[in-house]
């Protein structure tokens, strides 16, 4: 119990080194490591060294970025990366953003800020005063079924309701289908509904697909609809330049979500959300006289306070800011390409099993694939619970999801590699551990 000390009473231990050791020692002994080559499951990256001590200092000084006097270099810190990684994504001068707990959040951001703009166009009144209007035109977002779920939670909370998303067809490769865009777009304006935003995922978190961005966008802006792309995982493809191409068209959209804490290799939380056009922001703009007067502002004292839905929020940016001073993009962009080719190699250990099954080709650092056991039926079980076995023998920790669509056949497993340090040796021992788990589950069934 945290509360009380060894013997159970209110009398607190007051060693403060051997507290810290010993609940660290628990800490570490009931995590899972994402430097271990065998934890392999999510995107959770092992942070570089630059980045937790960067992240030591910033938790030390404690500064909040909610007003200038309580973080003069912080927030002047935060303004100059946030210009640096709009210059990264393609955006032009006058793009504005915001350090964020991650792409959850900025999902919301982006699909605020497109409620905002397209409805308040629409009834000529600003949302944030008059309200999500009823009676008119029904809001739609259109995103593809492999989306991340918080695009369904952000119009939940943002009164629009989970059935505004129109759920677009993927094709194998979890990848949005260009027509199925187009169809659903043109018969959502048939009946009579208002196209609020088109949601493009750049690096699903199953298989790293990457939707028809420059597609999306032309497809947005003939209807009206604001562009969020999320690139939380993606988004790391803009530091290699193998992959930057991946995600050519991103710089065409209204907003972006990115996620340092995936392909930056930075403690979380370590997110972003751009704007292209920094006047989009104005609907999240308040005052509050404690934190930003208006004199303190035409003075020269800057706040954030606009930029962000939270008030008090530490300075992230700061180690973000350091890892790129000191790896810059090409050190960091050796890193996502030591991650994809290890992610090819594991694919190849896949394919050249003969109880294992590929999915498709890695797109990032990540791929599916199962198990294949002598009886079809029993292939969902038979992953399901393989995944389960490694984690109680504390072997391995693999991800397992499900492809879109309905009934059985549809469990797959996932291996995100995200250790620019592991071997490709040690990626196809993983590959094997797991075969050798399946066929210990598929005997014991």
């Amino acid at each position: 119990r945290a509360l009380s000390g060894p013997a159970g009473d209110d009398a607190h231990d007051g060693d403060g080194d051997g507290v810290l050791r010993r609940m660290t020692a628990l800490l570490a002994y009931g995590s899972a490591d994402p430097a271990d080559p065998a934890c392999a499951a999510h995107l959770h990256c092992p942070p570089l060294a630059v980045a937790v001590a960067a992240d030591l200092a910033a938790s030390a000084l404690n500064p909040s970025l909610d007003s200038w006097d309580q973080a003069p270099a912080a927030t002047e810190l935060e303004t100059l990366l946030l210009e640096e990684l709009a210059g990264l994504v393609g955006y032009p001068a006058g793009a504005a953003g915001v350090v964020t707990s991650g792409g959850t959040e900025s999902n919301l951001m982006g699909l605020m800020l497109a409620r905002d703009q397209v409805l308040g166009r629409a009834t000529g009144r600003p949302i944030q005063l008059s309200g999500v209007p009823g009676g008119g035109p029904p809001p739609r977002i259109f995103a593809s079924a492999a989306a991340h779920f918080s695009v369904r939670r952000s119009a939940a909370l943002l009164g629009l309701g989970e059935e505004a998303v129109v759920s677009v067809p993927v094709d194998h490769d979890l990848r949005m289908v260009p027509e199925a865009l187009a169809a659903a777009l043109r018969d959502s304006a048939g009946r009579g509904e208002l196209p609020v935003a088109v949601v493009a995922t750049a690096g699903t978190t199953d298989t790293g697909a990457i939707d028809p961005l420059e597609t999306c966008a032309e497809l947005a802006a003939e209807h009206g609809a604001w562009l969020h792309v999320d690139a939380a995982y993606g988004g790391g493809a803009l530091l290699s330049d193998r992959l930057a191409p991946l995600v050519s068209g991103i710089e065409l959209a209204d907003s972006v979500s990115l996620d340092w804490h995936k392909l930056g290799w930075q403690p979380v939380a370590a997110g972003v959300f751009l704007v292209r056009r920094s006047e989009t922001y104005e609907s999240l703009s308040r005052r509050a006289a404690y934190l930003n007067p208006a004199d303190d502002e035409e003075a020269g004292y800057p706040s954030l306070l606009g930029r962000s839905l939270r008030t008090t929020r530490r300075a992230d940016a700061f180690k973000i800011a350091v890892t790129l001073r000191t790896l810059g993009r090409d050190g960091l962009g050796r890193l996502v390409d030591a991650c994809h080719d290890l992610a090819r190699a594991g694919a190849g250990a896949v394919r050249a099993h003969p109880r294992l099954e590929l999915h498709a080709d890695p797109v990032l650092t990540a791929f599916l694939f199962r198990y294949l056991p002598g009886d079809p039926a029993l292939a969902d079980r038979v992953n399901a619970g393989l995944r389960r076995r490694l984690l109680r023998e504390g072997r391995a920790v693999v991800g397992r999801t499900e492809l879109p669509g309905e009934g059985p056949g549809r469990v797959r497993l996932k291996l995100t590699l995200l250790n620019p340090h592991t071997t490709t040796g040690e990626v196809e021992r993983l590959v094997r551990t797991v075969a050798a788990a399946g066929q210990a589950e598929e005997d014991a069934l």
